[in-house]
């Protein structure tokens, strides 16, 4: 079997000059707290087969710290991000039901500690999880793929993080504009990501 050769990433300085990748905006986002909110959620993610899956946990600064995070996941569709927030237990359920059904896949980058952090706070593993790093590999990718280089790569634009939002406090009760903005679009991308890939399988 012909090896396939290694594929060129762009290096920062390369992405930083791309066209901006449009994002997700707030009125196709929407903030999920309480059970009812989260069953909304669950059933106009039904029929897609397909979500962009994330989650983020409030960060910790010292070594003995453990985190109790996930505090927000993140499932998105082509047209719509929900952030679900897992203060309330009736959401906390719901969320959890929805990362163990096997029907509907769940694409992602980086989801090693997230596959960690939801067993050990939501009792389940989550199933039909697509690492997409994994995909930029079987493809010829030998560095590491996150979300902006793969934004890069396949759409030849440049996806903006803050940094201010990723560090920030996502347990937090009242989340911020920039940290929905945030954790939607992170979610987003991957799911555009994944499409994109689908599309161009050799």
């Amino acid at each position: 079997m012909t090896q396939r050769p290694t594929l060129p990433v762009p290096d920062r300085d390369a992405i930083d000059a791309l066209p901006p990748f449009p994002r997700l905006e707030l009125d196709r986002i929407a903030l999920v707290r309480t059970g009812p909110q989260a069953n909304e959620a669950a059933a106009a993610l039904r029929d897609h087969p397909c979500w962009g899956f994330d989650t983020e946990s409030r960060p910790t600064f010292l070594k003995e710290q453990v985190s109790d995070g996930p505090h927000i996941v993140q499932l998105a569709i082509a047209e719509r991000a929900w952030v679900f927030q897992l203060q309330d237990a009736a959401c906390r359920e719901r969320v959890a039901a929805l990362l163990a059904n096997r029907a509907h896949e769940k694409a992602g980058f980086g989801l090693r500690d997230d596959q960690l952090r939801i067993r050990a706070k939501l009792g389940v593993q989550a199933e039909s999880v697509i690492e997409l790093n994994a995909v930029f590999r079987a493809r010829g990718y030998r560095k590491d793929m996150g979300v902006k280089a793969a934004v890069a790569v396949l759409f030849g634009q440049r996806f903006a993080k803050s940094k201010k939002a990723a560090t920030s406090n996502w347990a937090a009760r009242d989340l911020t504009e920039s940290q929905l903005l945030y954790a939607a679009n992170d979610a987003w991308a991957a799911w555009q990501v994944h499409r994109a890939l689908n599309s161009t399988q050799a």
